[in-house]
């Protein structure tokens, strides 16, 4: 087992101080950065003598307990991943905090982060959780780091789903791999109040093998510039939104149409009117109240035409030899040269 005392600190650091006239104490109160990364630290002592300690590193430790690390006020950057942390507590007067490193570790619930307004970076990727389980997020530090967090990875963490975070308006990257994503509507929900994300990685999500699941999601988020690793080209971009425009035109027009209206234009200056019924309505049959206009005029010339033919009173005798004569006379050309009796056998008359 090993404490992290100021004592430990004064033996590791002692080549570090470089002026002669220094005392320890003096010296405690000016580093500004301390790495004791790595060193089977289990047992943090309290700290707050270095006052203007910014840069803290603890990863790949046994630390269990973190409650000592509240009074280092001025702290800007705590490398906590790869330990034995199971909860995060007493860290509400890290006011200065930007960027937290806790991958690696026991976690479980997200919480206790109300009061580090500061806060760009949470870095919370691997917890190990118990099978079965996936890792939850406090509502309140989710509304506290709703202003100031750009930067979070959430990779590997059995989530299945983000709409929870879409408090979180002023992201900018976000990365969760390896997690159970699989729902585009989700996703649809957070991008639409994400409008500054640039960055999002998804790899390994089920989601990621939907059909067209790159360009829908190049449609929802318009500042996306890298997705996957890959970077948006703005030509693709330009292309499936103008793709876009044009579905919805298309839906909309659908939509506009009552219902049992067809969706074609009228034609007009047929002769028959039937020609312009389409082909795949040709054999539906129709009620009387729900035929079209045109297929009802249809019929009806049809059946008049039928009684016309039906008709014996109809019949009339044509004189094919004085129509000929009629229309020699309109046009002499027309006649043959020495001839102004047609030929006999046409000296008929024919009964229609």
């Amino acid at each position: 087992m090993v404490r992290l005392t100021v004592d430990l600190i004064a033996r590791t650091n002692n080549h570090l101080r470089n002026r002669k006239d220094e005392t320890f104490t003096q010296y405690l109160k000016r580093v500004t950065h301390l790495n004791f990364s790595n060193k089977h630290i289990d047992c943090l002592d309290d700290l707050s003598v270095c006052r203007n300690l910014t840069v803290l590193y603890l990863y790949d430790n046994d630390i269990r307990e973190i409650r000592s690390l509240g009074f280092l006020t001025t702290l800007t950057h705590l490398y906590l991943q790869n330990n034995c942390i199971s909860c995060i507590e007493s860290l509400s007067g890290l006011k200065r905090l930007e960027k937290l490193y806790l991958g690696g570790n026991y976690l479980t619930v997200i919480e206790g982060l109300e009061h580090l307004e500061e806060l760009r970076e949470l870095h919370i990727e691997n917890q190990k959780i118990p099978p079965g389980e996936k890792l939850l997020f406090d509502p309140r530090t989710l509304h506290s780091l709703s202003k100031s967090l750009s930067v979070l990875n959430i990779s590997n963490n059995n989530l299945d789903e983000l709409k929870g975070l879409a408090d979180l308006e002023n992201i900018t990257q976000l990365v969760a791999v390896d997690n159970h994503l699989t729902d585009i509507k989700d996703l649809e929900i957070v991008l639409g109040k994400w409008p500054r994300l640039w960055r999002m990685d998804l790899t390994g999500n089920p989601i990621c093998h939907t059909p067209k699941y790159r360009d829908k999601v190049i449609v929802l988020s318009k500042a996306l510039e890298i997705l996957d690793g890959r970077e948006i080209k703005e030509m693709a971009r330009r292309f499936l939104l103008n793709w876009k425009a044009s579905r919805d035109a298309r839906k909309k027009s659908r939509e506009e149409n009552p219902a049992g209206r067809l969706g074609f234009q009228p034609l007009y200056g047929f002769e028959h009117p039937q020609s312009i019924l389409p082909v795949q309505y040709h054999n539906q049959r129709y009620t009387e109240e729900h035929k079209p206009k045109y297929f009802l005029m249809a019929q009806k010339q049809n059946a008049h035409k039928l009684r016309h033919l039906q008709n014996p009173t109809a019949k009339k005798t044509i004189n094919i030899t004085e129509e000929i004569r009629q229309l020699a006379v309109k046009d002499p050309t027309s006649s043959l040269p020495g001839q102004d009796i047609l030929e006999p056998h046409l000296h008929s008359q024919v009964v229609l």
